[in-house]
């Protein structure tokens, strides 16, 4: 990323942080899918098919005006394997036409210098790769020496922000791996962050002590400024509960291939509401629910967005939404998983 470019970027988010610290009457980041196929099948992956449509253009570019209009400050497309969207290059073209910060979460596999280029051309600010190994197995082939390739064209012709996210658990079998992909990503000059992956159905496995050794050895190499927004994840790494105020359905936002807004990729169902018909009413109720499944949440993003708002506006218990089971049995629940 050209440093002109970076800084620009820098001002940016500096801009959004200020906002999102005057007022919380606002999206800050709102993930969205424009593709739920995906080219892989990753173990502990509960969030492709290998049969669905692209969502259409002019159905993407509604559900971005309508965030836009909502006052979001980031977009990010996620999938699925949303680099499979054959106009890609439009929806990022119109988030950044509607004054919105543009990313992109890819498995990496569709990175070509003409397309980088494009991505460049279309405005794309941020991109995110996760690389669970080295080398493919059945878990997992988003592999560094499958992608190690499609690196270096990033390295050479990107202009656009760069993080290598290393996986940590999830049936991820060599832990080690984690550390030789960050130390590739800070050699390439892209930034680093870890993360503990959740199982297949969205609940969390406490990591080993080799495990958990070699967490911390990641985060001391990757990106400072993301580390330190990211220490739920010493308890997460821990299998300890991590209090904090989860702002998704307000702050954070997920939006389906069918254009319904959901607490996250994991809680697919709540709200379950149409993104059209979401209006501050929705969003004032999900600011202020306390989220039965937030003290072992591993999603990176919704926790970064909820620490602008965890000091403030306590929530109350979430009424009708909350599952049969208590907020203490869904905790052991989790913990006790095998």
């Amino acid at each position: 990323m050209r440093r002109s470019k970076f800084l620009k970027l820098k001002v940016r988010e500096a801009g959004f942080i200020t906002r999102a610290l005057l007022s919380t009457g606002h999206p800050v980041l709102a993930h969205i899918i424009p593709m739920r196929r995906c080219n892989l099948a990753c173990g502990y992956c509960n969030e492709y098919d290998h049969n669905s449509s692209p969502v259409p253009l002019d159905v993407m570019k509604r559900r971005l005006d309508k965030l836009a209009d909502l006052g979001t400050s980031i977009v990010t497309l996620s999938g699925g394997e949303p680099m499979m969207h054959p106009q890609l290059d439009e929806i990022i073209q119109h988030i950044r036409t509607r004054g919105m910060i543009a990313g992109l979460i890819s498995n990496g596999y569709y990175f070509t210098p003409e397309r980088i280029r494009r991505l460049n051309k279309a405005g794309l600010e941020y991109l995110q790769i996760s690389i669970d190994n080295v080398d493919p197995d059945e878990v997992s082939r988003k592999s560094l020496r499958v992608l190690d390739k499609k690196l270096r064209y990033l390295a050479e012709h990107s202009d656009f922000h760069v993080n290598i996210n290393s996986g940590i658990g999830g049936g991820i079998k060599k832990p080690e791996d984690a550390l030789a992909v960050a130390r590739r990503a800070v050699e390439l000059g892209f930034s680093s962050t870890v993360g503990v992956i959740h199982d297949n159905d969205g609940t969390l496995k406490p990591l080993s002590e080799r495990e958990k050794n070699i967490f911390q050895q990641v985060k001391k190499l990757g990106n400072t400024d993301l580390a330190r927004l990211n220490w739920f994840q010493d308890s997460i790494a821990e299998g300890k509960p991590y209090k904090w105020r989860c702002r998704a359905g307000a702050r954070y936002l997920y939006i389906c291939e069918d254009g319904l807004v959901h607490w996250c990729s994991q809680q697919r169902g709540y709200p379950g509401t149409p993104l059209e018909e979401y209006t501050m009413k929705d969003f004032e109720r999900e600011y202020n629910t306390e989220k039965w499944c937030a003290p072992t949440c591993t999603l990176q993003c919704v926790h970064q967005v909820g620490i602008l708002d965890n000091w403030r506006d306590p929530q109350h218990a979430p009424g009708v939404t909350r599952p049969d089971t208590s907020l203490k049995d869904a905790i052991g629940e989790v913990l006790r998983a095998e």
